[in-house]
This record gives C-alpha cells, sequence and structure tokens, in this order.
C-alpha cells in the first residue's frame, strides 16, 4: 500500500517536474525535487532513492548525485535540508537583496561593444542579444603552457567536441561551477578557478552570471553575489575591510553587512582577472598563515587586498562563503597551491559556436554570410575565431569590404598582418582628423605600446600617458579604452588595449617606422631570443610590414615605409631562417625555427622564401605541440619549397583542423611522420588523399598510434592500390583488429604495390587476421620487413606464418616478439633461420 501511494505521489510529481523544466524553469523544478525529497518521512525517502537506483541507467547524471550518496549517506539529506532553511532570509534581508538584485541586472543588462569605427566608439547592446555561448570545459589544460598564450589554444576546435566532450574533457554550464557543494565533505564552501586566454570571454562570462543570478536563473544557493575586477582592486593603496570594500561599490549594504555575515554559505564572491593584480599572493608560503601582518579573520578588520582574497580563497575568512577567480593560463601558477575545488577553462567557440557570433555582431545577414564565408576559406583567419576578441576584430575589420560593393576582392585581408594594417587605417580613416598630428600620435601611443610588451604589462595609467606625451581624446580612445571611469569614484582611469594583440601591432609599427633603420635588426635579434614567447606576435607583424601589400592602404596616413627598414627586416627574416633551419635539433631550436616561418608568411615574399626555403630537404618538429595556425604557416613553407624530402612531425598534437592545413603538401614529402597524433579516421582520410594524388612522392609513411581504425583503414587501402610510390608503412599502435588488417592486406595482393616494409606492432591482430595477411603478402614479392609483434597470436596460426616466410625468398626481417606462442612453436618458427641464414627474426 505504501509503495503505491509513493509510485502516484512520484508519477504526479515527475509530471510538475517534468512540466516545470520543459517550459524553460529548471530552477523551479530542481526546487520542487528538493521539497519532494526533504518532506518526506525517513522511510519513503529511502523507497524514493531506491526508485531513483533502478533508474539511474537512464538517467546518467544521476550517476554523480547516487555516488555522493554514497559517500555522505544520510548527510546528505541533512545538507539539503540545511540549504533550503538558509535561503530562507529575513524581510529586512529579503528587501537588500531585491535592491542588490536590481542594481547587478542594471549594471549587467547592456554589453559595451568598442565600435572604433563609428563616430560613437562604443555601442550597448543588450547583454542576451549579443552574448554568444562559449564552449567551458571542467578541467584545465596544460597548466605549465610557456608557449605565446594568445595563440596556445587555437587547436583542432572543429573535431575537439566531438573526439573529447563527454569523453576525456566534461563541457559544462557556468552554473555547474558550484554543483558540487551538496557532495562536498567540507562544510567550509567552495572556490573555483575558471582559465582562459585573452579575449576569450572571461569577463564577459562574468558578466552574465552576475545578470543570471540577478534575474534568478541561476545560484539559488546564494543569498548574494559581490563581483569585484582585479584590475580595479589595484588602485587601493591602503589597508581596507572587506565591508569598506563592499560598500565602496554597494553603499545599501551599510546597516545590513552585519546580519549578511552570519550566514557565509549564502555568499559568493566572484574575482575577474587575477594575471592582472599587481599585489602578490602566494597560496605556496605556508608562512602566510602565521604571520599576523597577513592574517585577515574578520570582515570588518582591515588589511591588504591581497590578504582578503587570500583569506577568502582559503576558507579563513567568512568559512563557507564560494569564491570564483578567473584568470590566463600563465596566472595559473598562482593558484596551483590554493583550495581550489572547482577547475575550468574556456576553450572558446567551437563549431557552429563561431558562425553564431557573426550572425550576431552583423543586423544584416547577407553580410554576417558573406564575412563568415571568407573568414572559413581563410585557414589563418578561421583558426582565429575560437576567440571572441578575434571574432571582434574580424567583423569590425572585414565588414566594410562586404557592405561596400566598390572594395576590390583582391584587397581583403588574408594575413594577421593584413588584417590590423585595415584595422588601423579604418581608425585613421574615421578619427583621424580629429586631431592635427595622428601620425606622430600613433607612434607614441606605439612606443608606449612596445614598452608594454617588453615588461609584459597591458594596463596602462595616466602617469604612462604623460610620459609619452599623449593626453586622452577621441582619436586615441580608438586605441585604448578607459577602465573604472565611474562617477561615484575618485580613483584614476587606466587604460588598456581593445586586445593584447592589437598592443603588439601598434608596437610594432612604431619599431619599424621610428628606430633607425641600422639598428633595426640588433632589436629583432634580441626579441627573437627571449625564450618566454613574448615577442612572438610583435616579430611576426614586424616582418608582416615589410610586405607592400600589407601597408600599402597605411601609407596615406603615415607616409612610405623606410625603404632601408624594409630591406633590413627582409634581411635579417632571410639570415634567421637559414640559421634556425641548422639548429633545429632542440625543442628551443624548433621552437624558434617555427617562430620564423611564421616571420616568413606574414611577409609574403616569395623571392625571399624561394632563396630561404628553396634548398630546405628535411624539417622536423617532432614533440612540439603544433596549433592549425602552425600547420597553416608549415603548409606555406612546404609548397614553397622544391626539395622537401623529410617532415616528421611526430607527437605534435596535431588533430584533424591541423591536418587539414597539411594536406594540400604532403603528397610533395618523400618520408612523412605523423605517428602519435590524435588524427583519428577523419584525418587518415586526408593522408589517404595525398597517397591518390598522381604527383605523390610519398616513400614512407609513420602513422603509428594515430587512432585507426577499420573504417579509417578502408580509405587507406584502397588508395594503396593505385599508389606507386610507397614502399615503407608503419601502422602500429592502431586499433584495426582483424579486419582493419584484413583491408591493407588485400592492397598488398596487388602487384603494382611496392611496400616493401609492414608494421603491424599491436593491432590486435588474432590467429584469423594472420591467416588472411598471409595469404595476402605471400603474392608480393617486394616484402623485405614484416612487423607482427605485441599481438595475440598463437600456435594456430603457425602454419600460416611458416608459409609466408617461405614463399617471400626476399624477406629480410620478421618481428613476432610478445605474442602467445608455445615454446615449440617459437622453436618450429626459429628453425627456419637454418635454411634462411639473412632472416633476422625475433620471436
Amino acid at each position: 500500500m505504501l509503495l503505491s501511494s509513493i509510485t502516484t505521489c512520484l508519477y504526479d510529481s515527475s509530471q510538475q517536474i517534468i512540466k516545470r523544466t520543459e517550459r524553460g524553469s529548471r530552477a523551479a523544478g530542481s526546487t520542487l525535487l528538493l521539497n519532494l525529497m526533504t518532506e518526506k518521512e525517513p522511510q519513503v525517502r529511502k523507497l524514493i532513492w531506491k526508485c531513483f537506483v533502478k533508474m539511474h541507467h537512464l538517467l546518467p547524471k544521476l550517476e554523480e548525485l547516487l555516488k555522493a550518496m554514497g559517500e555522505e549517506g544520510s548527510d546528505l539529506i541533512e545538507s539539503l535540508k540545511a540549504m533550503k532553511a538558509s535561503l530562507e532570509i529575513s524581510a529586512h534581508l529579503k528587501d537588500v537583496q531585491q535592491k542588490h538584485m536590481e542594481t547587478l541586472k542594471a549594471q549587467t543588462e547592456t554589453l559595451s561593444v568598442n565600435t572604433i569605427l563609428m563616430k560613437e566608439k562604443v555601442k550597448d547592446f543588450q547583454l542576451l542579444d549579443r552574448y554568444a555561448e562559449l564552449t567551458i570545459i571542467s578541467t584545465v589544460r596544460d597548466r605549465t603552457l610557456v608557449e605565446h598564450e594568445l595563440l596556445a589554444r587555437g587547436r583542432d576546435h572543429e573535431e575537439w567536441r566531438e573526439e573529447h566532450l563527454g569523453g576525456e574533457f566534461e563541457k559544462i554550464r557556468t552554473d555547474q561551477l558550484f554543483q558540487n557543494i551538496l557532495a562536498s565533505k567540507s562544510k567550509s564552501g567552495s572556490s573555483s578557478a575558471v582559465a582562459g586566454v585573452p579575449g576569450i570571454g572571461k569577463t564577459t562570462m562574468v558578466q552574465k552570471i552576475v545578470h543570471d543570478w540577478a534575474t534568478k536563473k541561476i545560484f539559488h544557493q546564494f543569498q548574494f553575489v559581490f563581483s569585484f575586477k582585479f584590475r580595479d582592486l589595484n588602485t587601493i593603496k591602503d589597508r581596507i575591510s572587506l565591508r569598506e570594500l563592499i560598500l565602496s561599490q554597494y553603499p545599501y549594504f551599510d546597516n545590513t553587512l552585519g546580519e549578511v555575515w552570519k550566514n557565509p554559505e549564502g555568499l559568493l564572491f566572484i574575482f575577474d582577472g587575477l594575471d592582472e593584480f599587481k599585489g602578490r599572493i602566494d597560496f605556496a608560503d605556508s608562512r602566510r598563515d602565521a604571520e599576523p601582518q597577513h592574517m585577515c579573520p574578520d570582515p570588518e578588520f582591515r588589511c591588504e587586498v591581497s590578504d582578503i582574497v587570500y583569506s577568502l580563497i582559503q576558507h579563513k575568512l567568512l568559512p563557507g562563503c564560494s569564491v570564483l577567480v578567473t584568470t590566463r593560463p600563465t596566472a595559473l601558477h598562482l593558484l596551483e597551491k590554493a583550495e581550489i575545488g572547482v577547475w575550468a577553462e574556456i576553450l572558446g567557440f567551437v563549431g557552429e559556436e563561431r558562425k553564431e557570433y557573426f550572425t550576431r555582431y552583423f543586423e544584416d545577414q547577407t553580410v554576417a554570410a558573406a564575412v563568415f564565408k571568407h573568414v572559413k576559406e581563410n585557414e589563418i583567419l578561421y583558426t582565429m575565431t575560437y576567440n571572441p576578441s578575434y571574432c571582434w576584430i574580424l567583423g569590425l575589420t572585414l565588414g566594410p569590404f562586404f557592405t561596400q560593393t566598390h572594395q576590390d576582392p583582391q584587397r581583403v585581408p588574408k594575413t594577421i598582418t593584413q588584417l590590423y594594417c585595415y584595422f588601423i587605417y579604418n581608425i585613421l580613416k574615421n578619427h583621424g582628423r580629429e586631431i592635427e598630428s595622428p601620425r606622430e600620435v600613433l607612434l607614441r601611443v606605439g612606443q608606449m605600446a612596445f614598452t608594454g610588451v617588453a615588461e609584459k604589462n597591458i594596463v596602462f595609467t595616466d602617469e604612462d600617458l604623460i610620459k609619452y606625451n599623449l593626453q586622452p581624446s577621441q582619436f586615441l580612445s580608438g586605441f585604448l579604452v578607459e577602465l573604472l571611469e565611474r562617477e561615484d569614484s575618485a580613483r584614476s582611469v587606466v587604460y588598456t588595449f581593445p586586445h593584447l594583440t592589437i598592443q603588439e601591432f601598434v608596437a610594432a609599427l612604431a619599431q619599424f617606422l621610428t628606430v633607425d633603420p641600422t639598428n633595426i635588426m640588433r632589436l629583432l635579434s634580441e626579441a627573437h631570443n627571449t625564450t618566454d614567447g613574448r615577442f612572438e606576435v610583435f616579430l611576426r607583424f614586424v616582418a608582416g610590414l615589410s610586405s607592400p601589400r600589407a601597408v600599402w592602404i597605411l601609407e596615406d596616413f603615415l607616409g612610405r615605409f623606410p625603404h632601408k627598414t624594409i630591406c633590413h627586416v627582409i634581411d635579417w627574416v632571410k639570415e634567421e631562417v637559414i640559421r634556425q633551419i641548422r639548429n633545429a635539433g632542440s625543442a628551443f631550436g624548433k621552437r624558434s625555427l617555427l617562430n620564423t616561418l611564421h616571420y616568413l608568411f606574414e611577409a609574403q615574399n616569395s623571392a625571399l622564401a624561394q632563396q630561404t626555403l628553396g634548398s630546405v630537404e628535411t624539417l622536423s618538429f617532432r614533440g612540439l605541440g603544433l596549433t592549425p595556425i602552425d600547420c597553416a604557416v608549415l603548409s606555406h613553407a612546404i609548397k614553397l619549397s622544391n626539395t622537401m624530402k623529410h617532415l616528421d612531425l611526430e607527437d605534435c598534437r596535431i588533430q584533424c583542423e591541423g591536418l587539414q592545413r597539411l594536406g594540400p603538401v604532403l603528397h610533395k614529402c618523400q618520408h612523412l611522420g605523423l605517428g602519435s597524433n590524435d588524427l583519428g579516421d577523419s584525418g587518415v582520410k586526408l593522408v589517404a588523399a595525398a597517397l591518390r594524388n598522381p604527383d605523390c612522392k610519398i616513400q614512407s609513411l609513420w602513422l603509428n598510434s594515430v587512432g585507426l581504425t577499420y573504417s579509417g583503414a578502408e580509405d587507406l587501402a584502397s588508395n594503396l592500390n593505385t599508389n606507386h610510390s610507397l614502399t615503407d608503412l608503419e601502422l602500429s599502435g592502431n586499433k584495426l583488429g582483424d579486419s582493419g588488417v584484413k583491408l591493407v592486406s588485400a592492397a598488398l595482393r596487388n602487384l603494382d604495390c611496392k611496400i616493401q616494409r609492414l608494421r603491424l606492432h599491436s593491432v590486435g591482430l588474432t590467429d584469423s587476421g594472420a591467416e588472411d595477411l598471409a595469404s595476402a603478402v605471400s603474392t608480393n614479392p617486394s616484402l623485405t620487413e614484416l612487423n607482427l609483434g605485441y599481438n595475440a597470436l598463437t600456435d594456430r596460426s603457425v602454419p600460416a606464418l611458416c608459409h609466408l616466410i617461405w614463399t617471400l625468398p626476399n624477406l629480410e626481417q620478421i618481428e613476432l616478439v610478445r605474442n602467445e606462442f608455445s615454446p615449440s612453436s617459437k622453436k618450429k618458427l626459429k628453425s627456419l633461420q637454418e635454411s634462411r641464414r639473412e632472416l633476422r627474426m625475433t620471436v
């Protein structure tokens, strides 16, 4: 009877939950489910949980909840009850909460976008109209990344979602950043860190989180949310209390903070941009907790801003509260010893999310489609579109080409330097008349920008402007975005470039136009030898500015670019490429060579490329991570080489998108190493297309451990049938199985097949597959080497293997180690060597 009533109750309630959820009110559905659980008697709750256990395979999300139940037992129900009770606040606090929500909603409902090219420098849009969803994953990859962070995450986003979401990485929503509070055994709250490269959308994500809380869409467990920017906190020089910090932004809390502190579990603090903070926060310093000058035990206690942040994250101050910190990957090391419960990373736009940005950016959908089509057809520009700030630059710069019919399609930017030249040209064209000497002002901005690049500084003060004889103006605001300009604040304004690459480009422009031509090569060499990557993009821009096709658009405003400087830059690039090709043995040497190839690409100088790459026979980047942009640059280099013989890209973390960039030139290489990359079947399909090319020169192809399966083997085998150049094929470490090996074996039956060395080490081969293979290769007189080690061969396959060895007179080596042969079968196989002295066999 009890079970029947529970079933009826569950059914009725579930229908209500489903209806509320389908109407978009997930929160209302969750609340109803919470009430259902907490209001029942213990016996009833137990039966409900049993029902959940039986249906968990139908509802994957229940897995995590049930795991938490197993660890926490009845404590979880008590936690749910406690949370529910904590959300019940007094009428007075309710009024303040409402005021706070209204204030935050007003502050976050519009998204300010720098238009720069229009008379109105900043245009406001409704956040919900312009916000494009970002892909966030529940981990942080490559925390110790050293290479230039702007280009470090452009890798293979098209294939990434399908390959990894729900697998190696789990995609999460922002409202899931604090979901583990319920399951956590800690009663001291939770801290989460979200990493992302510059321009990826960290600050906009924070704005959306605050807006969604203020409109009661997410984080109902928090009574109050307080959001701060580290760049704002930099302006606070004196000791301050958490109370004063909150009141400086939200004065209406004056008489209520004492009551707010009583329920720290209901508080969420957000700190945006740790990488911009100039204070010192060392979570690895264990002495900090014992030093009185660093202690911040009370929200009314005055201390350094860094100590407030440290104490909140470490749950020393207001234990039970939750904290969200955003940062660039390069500052993540600061948090490694911090008590962070959730690590997440913003990957930016994936797949259709890229297209959605342009759809939202342009009101005219015809223009949106035309711009996106152009971007997608250009491998360099398209790879940039994972980053919202890059998308903004692309939309701003390319839009005019597709709205003005008189524009020459040949002039549409194709390199990054060309793109930024048009970006600066549009600022000069629209706002250059606002001051007397725009060229001089631009160059002074560029000198300040260069100092910032050299010192790794992206935020500038009024003192910096005075130092470089700059005054705030409409023209200047085309380059610099003002921050912290608030009517209720006496704090000074600070400035930053809309994107780090704009700072790097303006810096390159100033150096190109002002440095004595005789000194430019020394400057470039010193920058190139800096090992931390701060000058990588700057140098690409300098090389790109030597291209007449890039700079012609700027000459009306900036005058002719100095011919001597152009020649010196070209000479430097030439010398550097030749030098780095000779010294590319070490990891640093490979990185340096790759950078010089980027310089060559940006220069777009065919004669220079022929002089430097025309006789290059070998390029090896083994072990160096390559982005799709790197692959596009590498493709450009190989295209210009007439003698390329050996291309080694083993273990370069190349995936399908990167290989697409290389696809058009793979057939030119005699020896092609692509092993230990996550190419998958789709990537191998691109390699197979190279084998089909009538001009294919590939003799040796290494595809070990690339994720090849039976499906991809079909494409590969069909092209092996028609290829007459390949003599060495390495397929070890792939999950081919018998069926995949059978497909490859069939190609070997073809008398035109020239394969001499075939490696099938660790491919899941069994006796059945071995018999098919032996039958196939016994008709191929060219085979000299066969590796079948580390498979699952037994005594059953020995007769077929013996037959294979007897019928292949040219066979010189066969590898059979780590199979499942009996001692007698091993002896029988080895005995064949007595009559074949030239045969090397390992069993």
